[in-house]
């Protein structure tokens, strides 16, 4: 069984994709909202943790309030996938590893487009994934929660959780997973670069270069200059995608 966990802040949102997807599917599931209208978690680290440790179920799917679910086999289809993986520590809908550029099933935005360049028809190891959907089994995340010192906004936690897990001997996995996310994930803040920073000088020596859906950062070079220069690819990228 799943344990659903979804902080949200606009409940028509939530109704109208996540809930309206979840009605639908053929499955038991458990689901755990966690409702910050009134902003009482600073940080989704923060409420994952809290309200995570209640979940029963084997895995656990942490997901955006505007995520679809596309099927109605969707949680079916998943849980087949996701016993089929030895050394499962994390697994997403959409992530990054070496080759650099984005594997993803999703589609996202209004019209709908892929988000990645590459789709794939069975899991593939990366290095990182997106947060706007991921899963840990149950028994992973009882043994490592999410760094609420590092994590302490709402960017790049299922980022660290991968570079994280991966260090303690788990693998991270993309799965052919076709959901639809209203959102086109394309926010860039101070908040952003500030997790970021702590991010990389915490994953340094073990990382030299961190990929992620929103850019490839290397740990030894200086930020300042590479905001400039990956803000400019990844907008350049969502221009070409709209033509």
């Amino acid at each position: 069984m799943f344990s659903i966990v979804c902080v949200y802040n606009n409940e028509e949102i939530l109704n109208d994709y996540l809930l309206k997807s979840l009605n639908s599917q053929t499955t038991n599931y458990e689901l755990i909202l966690i409702n910050n209208t009134q902003k009482k978690f600073k940080s989704a680290a923060e409420a994952f943790n809290q309200e995570g440790k209640k979940a029963k179920g084997k895995y656990i799917i942490f997901t955006h309030q505007d995520v679809d679910l596309s099927s109605n086999t969707f949680l079916n289809d998943l849980e087949l996938i996701l016993d089929s993986i030895s050394n499962l520590g994390i697994a997403g809908a959409a992530g990054k590893s070496k080759e650099k550029v984005i594997i993803s099933n999703i589609k996202e935005g209004i019209p709908p487009k892929f988000a990645g360049k590459i789709q794939i028809e069975t899991p593939v190891k990366v290095q990182t994934l997106d947060e706007c959907l991921f899963i840990i089994p149950k028994n992973v995340f009882d043994m490592v929660p999410f760094d609420e010192k590092v994590c302490n906004g709402w960017h790049l936690y299922a980022v660290d959780y991968s570079l994280s897990i991966n260090e303690n001997g788990r693998d991270v996995y993309v799965v052919p997973a076709s959901i639809y996310h209203k959102s086109a994930g394309d926010s860039f803040s101070k908040e952003y670069y500030s997790i970021l920073k702590k991010l990389l000088n915490k994953h340094r020596k073990n990382y030299k270069i961190v990929y992620t859906t929103m850019g490839n950062w290397d740990s030894e070079y200086p930020l300042s200059i590479q905001k400039i220069f990956q803000r400019s690819i990844f907008y350049w990228t969502k221009f070409k995608k709209k033509f």
